[in-house]
């Protein structure tokens, strides 16, 4: 069944990174989806964007969309995790899926601060960032998981995926993982990239895989 999917966009939950928000839509409507960028509230404090993503997903189940995806790069990825894995919430504003790209995971680690002050605060108490790190969240419950970063990403660091990955097979929760050996931070669809550019491919025979893009999406790639 096909799938509408957010796209949420990084930029440190400071702004909202052009390249990873409308050329995202477009090649997800080349694979037959339905797509839309959500341009969720930044320099902004939790739960703000949150609270944007839960409106924007029950707004669309009002539409009578049945089916749900996020996809969310960097901190754009911490909020579409974060969405998908977030205690508390009415299923009708739960996504069904969740693609992670290069996302800040864990709220935990000193490094890669700059996501986590803008979101909780430069103050924030061990309790509080346990409460917004990805890996605290993960219930047997969660949706399926697509995630894909770089080992050598300088900005943040791939043990945020791992931590995710590790959180997700120790629920038994359905996902895969890719880390290419190389790649920038920030590649977006990385078209022009060798290693980390394979991901549009694999993402697409994932999400035709979980019935949410028509079978012949597996061979289409950012390129066309």
């Amino acid at each position: 069944m096909p799938i509408h999917m957010i796209v949420l966009p990084g930029g440190g939950y400071e702004t909202h990174a052009a390249h990873e928000a409308e050329p995202v839509a477009e090649w997800l409507g080349s694979l037959g989806l339905e797509a839309g960028v959500l341009r969720y509230p930044v320099a902004t404090r939790h739960p703000g964007p949150l609270l944007a993503v839960r409106a924007e997903i029950a707004r669309l189940r009002r539409r009578g969309v049945r089916r749900i995806g996020v996809i969310g790069f960097s901190a754009g990825g911490h909020l579409a995790g974060h969405a998908a894995l977030a205690p508390d919430v009415r299923p009708d504003e739960r996504p069904d899926l969740a693609v992670l790209c290069y996302p800040v995971v864990s709220m935990l680690p000193e490094h890669h601060a700059g996501s986590r002050e803008t979101l909780l605060g430069a103050d924030a108490t061990a309790a509080r960032r346990r409460e917004a790190s990805l890996e605290e969240l993960v219930t047997p419950q969660a949706p399926p998981f697509f995630v894909w970063h770089s080992s050598d990403d300088a900005v943040v660091p791939v043990e945020h995926s791992y931590r995710l990955a590790r959180a997700l097979a120790a629920h038994d929760v359905p996902h895969e993982l890719h880390v290419f050996p190389h790649g920038r931070h920030g590649l977006g669809l990385a078209e022009d990239d060798d290693s980390a550019g394979q991901w549009t491919r694999l993402c697409a025979r994932w999400l035709a895989g979980v019935g949410a893009a028509r079978p012949a999406a597996q061979g289409v790639s950012a390129a066309g």
